[in-house]
């Protein structure tokens, strides 16, 4: 079971948290390099031949035609990797509603999928959960925590797996990018769940195709009381 420190939950958008070092900062370094370059040669240019003798001046590093070439090529590159990049960004979402078929008994749950409504697909490569029970006094402060960390907390409370809660674990799973809200299930969790836990937010971190990582963080439970609610049983 691993447990990361708490601290203050964030919005609840979707936000790029990496880039890929490879094709978003080789390029971007190029680029600057050649820029560098280009500024150089422009300064010799503007000297006399007799200055042009002496070090360091006397140092080409590259022709102009070549270099303005280059130049050119390198920062098509940065805006064409920039244009796909926002092409297949993944779009993470989810949808909640109150179901049967995830619990013990065919019992009435609320359902909470997740779905990547971008046109192309994305890998999970992070998944965590941070469980807030009712009547927590800082919710802040309670910590982020696997899947198998979460049902610990759970069970300690006196929930019940299966007829209490299901929730799946992710591995390094693709989220395939459809265009439509079919979901994956994120969780499912019974009355009795809803009214003893204030908020189950899952955190899913994707990386697309282009190797940039995504991250959204998702409220299980929002909705949950006020869509169909009835309180469970004394």
């Amino acid at each position: 079971m691993t447990v990361q420190r708490g601290g203050p939950i964030p919005g609840d958008a979707q936000r790029r948290v990496r880039r890929s070092p490879l094709l978003y900062t080789a390029p971007i370094v190029l680029l600057c390099l050649l820029t560098a370059v280009l500024g150089w040669e422009i300064v010799r240019a503007n000297m006399t031949e007799e200055a042009r003798t002496d070090w360091p001046w006397r140092l080409q590093l590259l022709d102009m035609e070549p270099l303005g070439s280059l130049l050119a090529v390198a920062a098509a590159a940065v805006l064409a990797r920039a244009q796909y990049a926002r092409t297949v960004r993944p779009y993470l979402g989810w949808r909640s509603d109150w179901t049967t078929g995830d619990l013990r008994g065919n019992a009435v749950g609320w359902r909470t999928g997740v779905y990547n409504g971008g046109q192309y697909s994305a890998v999970i490569e992070k998944y965590e959960c941070r469980v807030v029970l009712a009547g927590e006094n800082d919710p802040a402060s309670t910590p982020w925590t696997d899947v198998p960390g979460a049902v610990a907390i759970l069970t300690a409370a006196g929930l019940v797996p299966g007829e209490d809660f299901q929730l799946p674990t992710f591995g390094t799973f693709p989220l395939v990018g459809t265009g439509t809200y079919e979901t994956v299930l994120m969780g499912a969790f019974s009355r009795r769940f809803v009214d003893e836990v204030d908020a189950l937010h899952m955190r899913v971190r994707v990386v697309d195709t282009v190797g940039d990582s995504h991250e959204r963080i998702m409220n299980c439970l929002k909705g949950a009381r006020s869509t169909g609610y009835l309180p469970p049983p004394s």
